[in-house]
């Protein structure tokens, strides 16, 4: 029998791992995010570096198409990279992950421009940005199950909020670089090469593989679950539960466009749309992030004493009611004190729904696929809506001529999170039990 001060010391003990566990995927992903994220930033210098300038609408609607091609990546690298994981396990997914994102990083930051390479640039940027995109397809996934399986119960939803709260990391790390690149640089000397610094600096991603590698623990739920499936019986699994995986997607449509609304296509925004200075934009984005990281693990912990559905559904229908009178609003009193106030709000709502929602879909996807099945789901909705947000964005102001359309295309992603919301459901005693168990009601 183990004394009282030992149990003590066992129990230091191992919140001691799960703090550093966290701590270290959180990083991980931090920075894989931030290396994801950090070219929607910069979207107008890279459209000047890497595009013809006969156009500036057209060269930087390309560049949000390549921003959002990486995204096209993210399904397959959520697909195949999942199932690895799935039978690999959570921390040599971390590793593969992180080292795609490295190189694809690196290769964007090394780039001539389109004046030096011609058409040849702009290519290998895309590659760079493919390359991150596969990557990214199962990071989200591979971060998310492992806090979820690591998670003291009945506090799932707290532990696996720090994933969505690192990428707040990013955000506001992106933002300060650029405040301060920007105001240590002339206007010619940062739009010629120190809109490249922030690519650099996220190569520091590498030596933090080398630490992941040498510290990172395995998930103990992986560790007992034998034997593990194929790459192939992953597959087969993935295809029985298509339509859960379908809701899935509607779950996270709201997230993705909510989180690229406000974080990547902010500074544009700000900049192009309102023309309000840069700096104000960043300074907004940098507020955005901060925002989110302090409510996402607040909202986490509440989803674990109120439940997901009730959190999920007031979010989403309060976006969908909100958010359009919010734009219009910004459209017709454009000032850095309104931009500042909606994006607050719609911050405020983004972790509210984004709290429940990442613990909510590994809980509704089976466990033998579920980095997989997270991976997927997450990929397909980012793919397919929030990844191409700016790109949709700068089309529909520009077709229609109205500046708030944002708020229709946010409006239509509320819309998806309240019909998956009601249609799934997850047994709420189930989930204190410990059990993956999901029902689709259809």
């Amino acid at each position: 029998m183990r004394s009282l001060a030992e149990h003590r010391r066992l129990r230091v003990s191992n919140r001691r791992k799960k703090i550093k566990n966290v701590l270290l995927v959180s990083g991980g992903n931090f920075l894989d995010m931030y290396d994801f994220m950090v070219f929607g930033y910069y979207a107008p210098w890279i459209s000047r570096a890497y595009f013809p300038k006969a156009s500036e609408f057209a060269s930087l609607l390309l560049t949000f198409a390549v921003f959002g091609a990486g995204f096209l990546m993210r399904p397959l690298g959520g697909l195949v990279l999942g199932a690895y994981v799935d039978r690999r396990g959570r921390r040599a997914g971390q590793l593969m992950t992180l080292g795609l994102m490295a190189v694809g990083t690196l290769s964007i930051a090394c780039t001539p421009g389109y004046a030096t390479l011609g058409v040849l640039a702009p290519i290998l940027v895309l590659l760079g940005r493919l390359l991150q995109g596969f990557s990214a397809g199962a990071q989200l996934g591979s971060v998310s199950v492992y806090l979820s399986e690591i998670a003291t119960p009945g506090h799932e939803g707290f532990y696996v909020s720090w994933q969505s709260a690192s990428q707040q990391i990013a955000v506001v790390f992106a933002a300060l670089l650029g405040i301060t690149v920007s105001s240590h640089l002339s206007p010619s000397a940062f739009a010629s090469w120190g809109w490249r610094l922030p690519f650099f600096v996220g190569c520091l991603i590498i030596p933090f593989i080398f630490l992941v590698h040498s510290s990172l623990e395995e998930s103990p739920t992986f560790l007992l679950r034998k034997p593990q499936l194929s790459t192939m019986q992953v597959f087969r699994k993935l295809a029985q539960n298509w339509r859960l995986i379908t809701l899935g997607a509607m779950l996270v449509t709201m997230t993705t466009v909510a989180f690229y609304l406000i974080t990547a296509y902010t500074p544009t925004y700000g900049n192009v749309v309102l023309h309000l200075s840069p700096r104000e934009g960043l300074i907004v984005t940098l507020c955005v992030g901060v925002s989110n990281f302090v409510m996402l693990p607040i909202m986490g912990a509440l989803s674990d004493r109120i439940g997901r559905r009730p959190l999920l559904l007031s979010c989403a229908l309060l976006m969908l009611l909100s958010c359009y009178p919010a734009m219009s609003w910004l459209v017709g009193h454009p000032s850095f004190t309104t931009l500042l106030a909606v994006e607050l709000w719609l911050s405020f709502l983004y972790s509210g729904y984004n709290g429940a929602m990442v613990v909510y879909l590994t809980e509704i996807i089976p466990t033998e696929v579920r980095t997989a099945g997270f991976s997927l789901a997450y990929s397909l909705a980012t793919a397919i809506f929030g990844g191409f947000t700016p790109a949709i964005s700068t089309y529909l102001i520009h077709f229609t001529g109205n500046k708030a359309m944002p708020g229709v295309w946010l409006s239509f992603a509320a819309v998806c999170a309240v019909t998956a919301t009601l249609v799934t459901r997850t047994g709420d005693r189930a989930r204190r039990l410990g059990y993956s168990v999901a029902a689709v009601d259809l």
